[in-house]
């Protein structure tokens, strides 16, 4: 116990002090008017989202953004009245395609957005939001600003998420933890470093950096789209993520099997399909999140000394994130449970596509898809 005890207390040294500084809070998107004004299309890809597309339309349509922008919806084969509802709308602004069937080898999110790409036709700058993304008046004009002002290829940001039930005041914060600490924000933001990330909620993305990477074909099969797109661009261009406070999700996950659904949904994609992935990452995990607090709660001497500095390293480590959820400090003491959840989720998507469910959105299933 001695020995894992130190070891799990030298990988938290690591993350705190040289991991990209993942637990900061920052770095948030600020309201800004660019100087120049860009030619924007929003593209929303939609499948049978009825109860929240008029508020994410409506949102859309009020943007103060000075330059001129339109907004193509892809209903992408809804049952529940989707295309209807945003049609009823009746702004000139608006432009409602009626999606086809994805071709072999995509999949539908993507040939959604593909086929909104296309009718953007010369718009400089294509904004990939989804459909339950609810955005402030100044949010357009705030992604276009540090597009323009800093070259950028492509600007994204992890929107606010609901955190409202009993589960997602339990387990949301902690989903935008790991996603940062699997790719710091710094890292994806320095140009020298390999590391891409984006979050699908909000992507704008300049047209020729689109052109150069082959479009959205390029990241036709992916699941996890948003960082496969990221990845792409980062290669020959710029790109940055950060938090953001001018748009939100507006999705509910109620109770903990729905949020144990959305992260079982991609986890194994995230890690290719592979058992030895799979056993290394929850290795790495109860090594990281679980070893420290037992040692501190059960160990003794070094070893329990161990545990607690441990233990209390990742508290600390939580606290900027449960700010900006709103969430009490106390609810730090209890990530390695939070953890241990998530743990089980990605185990849970390894067996669902053993069992031949696989990835499963919307009423589509991605057996074996790419990531």
């Amino acid at each position: 116990m001695t020995a894992l005890a130190g070891l799990a207390l030298l990988i938290w040294l690591y993350l705190l002090l040289a991991h990209g500084q993942f637990w900061q809070a920052g770095p948030v998107l600020s309201p800004a008017l660019s100087e120049s004004r860009p030619s924007v299309a929003i593209v929303v890809p939609a499948r049978d989202e009825a109860a929240v597309i008029e508020a994410t339309l409506r949102s859309l349509l009020a943007q103060d953004y000075p330059g001129s922008f339109r907004i193509i919806l892809v209903d992408d084969g809804s049952t529940d009245g989707t295309g209807a509802r945003a049609r009823a709308l009746r702004d000139p602004r608006l432009h409602v395609l009626d999606g086809t069937p994805p071709p072999a080898g995509w999949s539908g999110k993507l040939w959604a957005v593909s086929q909104g790409v296309t009718a953007a036709d010369d718009a400089e700058l294509i904004l990939l939001t989804d459909a339950d993304i609810v955005h402030d008046p100044r949010h357009l004009s705030a992604l276009v600003a540090p597009v323009e002002r800093g070259d950028l290829d492509l600007v994204s940001e992890m929107v606010g998420l609901a955190c409202d039930s009993l589960a997602e005041r339990t387990l949301v914060p902690a989903f935008v933890y790991f996603f940062q600490l699997l790719y710091p924000f710094a890292w994806v933001n320095d140009p020298l470093r390999a590391i891409a990330a984006a979050a699908g909620g909000t992507i704008l993305i300049r047209r020729r950096a689109l052109r150069r990477i082959g479009g959205i074909a390029a990241v036709r099969g992916a699941l996890i789209d948003d960082v496969a797109l990221a990845r792409a661009v980062k290669r020959g261009g710029r790109i940055w993520l950060g938090h953001s406070t001018l748009a939100r999700s507006v999705r509910p996950y109620p109770d903990f099997a729905d949020i144990w659904r959305m992260v079982a949904r991609t986890a194994y994609v995230q890690l290719h399909f592979s058992v030895l992935l799979l056993f290394a990452t929850t290795l790495g995990m109860a090594l990281t999140f679980l070893v420290g607090p037992f040692a501190a709660l059960h160990a003794h001497g070094f070893a329990g000394l161990c545990g607690w500095l441990t233990w209390a390293g990742m508290a600390a480590s939580y606290l900027p994130t449960l700010r900006r959820f709103g969430r009490s400090p106390l609810w730090a003491v209890l990530l390695p449970a939070v953890a241990l959840f998530y743990m089980a989720a990605t185990i849970g998507s390894a067996v669902d596509h053993y069992r031949g469910r696989g990835v499963r959105w919307k009423q589509r299933a991605y057996q074996g898809a790419a990531h």
